[in-house]
């Protein structure tokens, strides 16, 4: 799942029974006992280790477990862990070195066998399986090994002091990896192409029951749930891609659920009658991202100049309806580790020429930049069927053509856009010059995997292929110690590095923002992950 957030989608929701769509009364498409949920994307999978996207990730959540998860006010709770460790309590040593687990007890895998730590530990070994197409192994790598003493305890033995450890190990990270059933998938040399990965044994909440490709995947409530049962007993992810049809199903009460609406489809929604809208603090910022490989990237002129001539005032005021802000880099208010006192790169046309002469490129007769010949032209990728996604790619054309830049636009496929390198992908697999991105960092200002040299896909989430020594040093420090001050100083000058180097234009940050009808209660997503409480959700 590379964390991307995939709020420029919208989908459409179709209230379905199993036998069928149905339209309904007041209440929307919802019975006692059945809720739909839009998926904006076909997933290409279910296995929770090789997620790709925000969506998946989404379903995921519904049917698997993390050791420790966050409720709706950013706290860690435990999840499949009976109690979050802590230095306090004793689940870290003194050291940092060794972190320990309780698992609860009564969890089972909707085969019927138990949970255990031995599933814990299979799903580490899985992770780190060069065979598997796994994002990243950040965090993952940090671990020596893990014991198992007893079905319900995991030992964790670190390499190096990783101060992150219970907010990224089987927890709500930037790519939040779930535990898998060891007893079903561990004579398996690799898990890229099983049939788990289209029909799961599962743990949590919800149980998988069918996938039709294409159309719907059905949920079943897990009547074994540790937590307890849900009172919702069925769930039904439609997969539909037309926003203009959310709205319109939202509108006469035909739909239950919409996630990660975009600002347009908020907006207009705000007079809708029996539809409520909500909205979600999150860690997600919409950036454009540079491939700074690529031969006119690599120039940080060419980069600041991009930045300084894109309007990011108008597309936040265009695009997200008073729901965004102007972003500075890749951590917003949510962090505890965001600092206000930087300030976003200055929207300034004459600076941004005065850059691009710098570097070396002049304008022509016909406005644009030229270079030994060569025209200063880029190609910004962005998510087909977005409209969110292809206004900020048109708007950021229109901006950069005023400075001399001829940007071509590209749409593509979010499967194939978000891809992992080795499936081809286009933004993992640097196959892009600039591309339009939205990501949801996790419960800890921890972004190594975004930044390091050693992250570049398919090692892990450095899309941007962006590499500095002063990065190395930075994030050295940001993850040397527990103690939060000298991590949020380490962490400010990580930002300042994003914008001195400026390996994308951050655009704004925003709340993830959602609809439904009035009847759901206790729906609470923490910003990252809609499904925390899902058995708790009632109608």
């Amino acid at each position: 799942m590379i964390r991307v957030c995939l709020v420029f989608l919208a989908a459409t929701l179709c209230v379905f029974s199993v036998a069928g769509c149905s339209k309904s009364g007041s209440q929307g498409g919802a019975t006692k006992d059945t809720l739909t949920i839009a998926l904006p994307i076909n997933p290409t999978q279910l296995n929770p280790i090789l997620e790709q996207n925000a969506i998946e990730s989404s379903v995921d959540g519904l049917m698997f477990d993390e050791l420790v998860t966050l409720d709706s006010h950013g706290h860690d709770v435990p999840d499949l862990a009976a109690v979050v460790p802590t230095r306090r309590n004793g689940g870290i040593s003194k050291s940092g070195l060794t972190i320990t687990y309780h698992l609860r007890k009564g969890a089972t895998w909707s085969d019927g066998a138990p949970v255990t730590s031995a599933d814990v530990k299979f799903t580490w070994q899985a992770i780190m399986n060069p065979r598997n197409n796994v994002l990243t192994r950040n965090g993952y790598d940090a671990i020596a090994s893990i014991d198992t003493p007893d079905p319900l305890t995991v030992v964790m033995h670190m390499k190096r002091l990783f101060p992150p450890a219970v907010d990224t190990i089987f927890a709500e990270s930037d790519t939040p990896y779930r535990i898998l059933p060891a007893h079903v998938l561990s004579k398996d040399p690799n898990l890229n192409h099983v049939p788990f990965n289209a029909a799961p044994v599962t743990s949590g909440p919800y149980r998988f029951v069918r996938w039709l490709r294409g159309d719907k995947i059905l949920l079943g409530a897990n009547p074994t749930y540790f937590r307890g049962v849900p009172a919702i007993k069925h769930l039904i992810l439609r997969i539909i891609t037309d926003g203009n049809t959310t709205q319109a199903e939202l509108r006469t009460h035909e739909v239950d659920l919409a996630w990660e609406l975009t600002g347009t489809s908020y907006n207009d929604l705000r007079d809708a009658p029996g539809v409520v809208r909500q909205l979600a603090n999150s860690p997600n910022y919409t950036a454009s991202y540079f491939n700074v490989q690529r031969p006119a990237l690599h120039d940080v002129l060419v980069r600041r100049a991009i930045a300084m001539a894109t309007d990011r005032a108008a597309i936040v005021r265009d695009d997200t309806y008073g729901t965004g802000t102007i972003a500075i880099a890749d951590l917003s208010p949510f962090s505890w580790a965001y600092d206000p006192s930087l300030k976003p790169i200055p929207y300034d046309l004459a600076a941004a020429r005065a850059l691009l002469d710098r570097a070396g490129w002049r304008a022509g007769a016909n406005g644009l930049r030229e270079k030994d010949g060569r025209k200063l032209s880029l190609q910004l990728a962005y998510g087909q069927g977005s409209q969110l996604a292809q206004n900020v790619a048109v708007q950021m054309q229109q901006m950069l053509r005023a400075v001399g830049i001829d940007v071509q636009l590209q749409s593509y496929d979010y499967q194939i856009l978000y891809a992992a390198a080795q499936d081809g992908g286009i933004l993992n697999g640097g196959k892009f010059d600039m591309a339009v991105y939205a990501w949801v960092s996790g419960s800890d200002p921890d972004n190594s995997s975004d930044w390091l040299c050693g992250q570049i896909p398919p090692a892990g989430n450095n899309v941007a292929r962006y590499c500095s020594p002063e990065m190395e040093r930075d994030q050295a420090m940001a993850l040397s110690t527990f103690s939060k001050s000298v991590r949020k100083a380490a962490y400010a000058k990580i930002e300042r590095l994003l914008l001195r180097d400026v390996p994308a234009v951050f655009l704004y940050y925003q709340p993830l923002r959602y609809a439904h009808i009035p009847a759901l209660r206790h729906f609470s997503p923490n910003g990252i992950s809609e499904g925390w409480n899902a058995a708790e959700w009632r109608l």
